[in-house]
């Protein structure tokens, strides 16, 4: 059919709704042929936000409605497990030691009950921008969205690990009080447990048993014992996004530090490399003209801060010319590189290279971390990828996640 003036701009407006259709409908595949809207994909944005009255749940009281994102985006809420007898939300996240020592057995407590009707749910309260590096010496994650992601495909998660990191929204009507917090609601839900899983943080020594009991009691029916029905909740604090003051005071500082730059030998490198110390020891060999050294050099300032307080170290070497101290010092200044750094003192790169050892081919960057004695237990060829240096550090048996 020919188009006349007339008919195209209708035209045009039907080929248009075709489009946005397409865009905006995806069929159900458990019901071929029909149509369903597509939820649009969550982006987590933790603000600054003023201080919230904290709520204290007390034993009998209702379980508060919720609404939140898990790991891909899909949102859960209170009634989605309306059909399950007991509930149990455990109050949790990434970074904490004591919660990843109770890791493993909230996964082994959902598998346990699997046949059962109870339904398990984690949800992270911390908000991200009031954890500092100095607060993850015992992770390889912060609590920010996308790595609450990486954890829950990391340890293979069996149930929904929901993200509240933004302002807080449903946590502060919980009043969680440590990582890990647990709450057990029975089937009217009506809160019949608070606390800890249970008295023993060290893996291997304990197996939830207050709240598999606390579980057990609900799904049948029984109170439980006032002494065992609320216990307290041992663990890291929530990081409340007001309770930030700390957190910039603690930056401020680190940026105030004094930055230095020392002349190194080949004798005083391999001496270095000896690691003659009791700490796990990270040298990263760089250079101002190398590009993929000072995009990623900023991750090392930030590997100091999180395990320098544990047996560990960084050091950098700087593999520029002699004379191109004060361009190196810049550099490190504008990185607030506030550690033991060093420039080789000779031009003379191949004994820098023979004094490392035949597995360096000379390119850079190159980043070893050496245990006491000398040993090197990780390199890193060229750049780094910084959450499988983090995993190598803390995962070290100098180091590990939890006390």
């Amino acid at each position: 059919m020919k188009l006349t003036k007339n008919r195209l701009p209708i035209a045009i407006l039907y080929l248009s709704t075709l489009v946005l259709l397409t865009f905006c409908t995806k069929p159900n595949v458990d019901n071929p042929g029909s149509e369903e809207k597509i939820e649009a994909k969550f982006t987590a944005n933790p603000v600054l936000v003023a201080e919230k009255p904290i709520a204290v749940l007390q034993l009998g009281d209702e379980a508060p409605p919720f609404r939140l994102p898990d790991t891909d985006g899909k949102f859960h809420q209170l009634e989605d497990y309306s059909d399950k007898e007991v509930l149990v939300i455990n109050f949790t996240c990434n970074h904490c030691p004591t919660a990843q020592a109770y890791e493993d057995r909230f996964i082994q407590l959902v598998n346990d009950y699997g046949e059962k009707s109870v339904a398990f749910v984690a949800i992270s309260p911390n908000s991200p921008i009031a954890i500092l590096p100095e607060e993850l010496g015992y992770t390889d994650l912060s609590d920010y969205f996308e790595e609450m992601k990486i954890r829950a495909e990391a340890k293979g998660y069996n149930f929904p690990y929901l993200y509240d990191g933004d302002t807080h929204e449903f946590s502060t009507a919980y009043g969680p009080t440590a990582t890990p917090h647990v709450f057990v609601f029975d089937k009217n839900r009506k809160l019949t447990y608070s606390g800890r899983m249970d008295a023993k943080e060290k893996p291997g020594t304990g197996n939830a048993e207050d709240l598999r009991l606390a579980i057990d009691k609900t799904l049948a029916g029984e109170p439980i014992p006032e002494e065992a029905a609320k216990t307290p909740a041992f663990g890291c604090s929530i990081k409340w996004a007001w309770k930030n003051e700390y957190t910039i005071k603690t930056n401020e500082e680190w940026q105030k530090r004094e930055v230095t730059l020392e002349k190194l030998s080949p004798d005083g490198l391999a001496q270095l490399l000896k690691n003659e110390t009791d700490r796990l020891l990270l040298v990263n060999f760089w250079a101002t003209w190398c590009g993929p050294c000072i995009i990623e050099y900023p991750e090392f300032v930030t590997i100091q801060r999180m395990y320098g307080a544990r047996d560990f170290q960084f050091v950098s070497v700087s593999m520029d010319s002699p004379d191109q101290e004060e361009k190196a010092l810049k550099f490190l200044k504008s990185k607030y590189s506030a550690l033991p750094n060093y420039l080789m003192d000779t031009e003379d790169k191949y004994e820098v290279i023979h004094v490392v050892g035949k597995d360096w081919n000379g390119s850079l960057p190159i980043t070893l971390l050496i245990e006491p004695g000398g040993n090197v237990a990780y390199r890193v060829p060229g750049t780094i990828d910084p959450l499988e240096l983090k995993r190598a550090i803390v995962d070290h048996p100098m180091i590990g996640r939890y006390y």
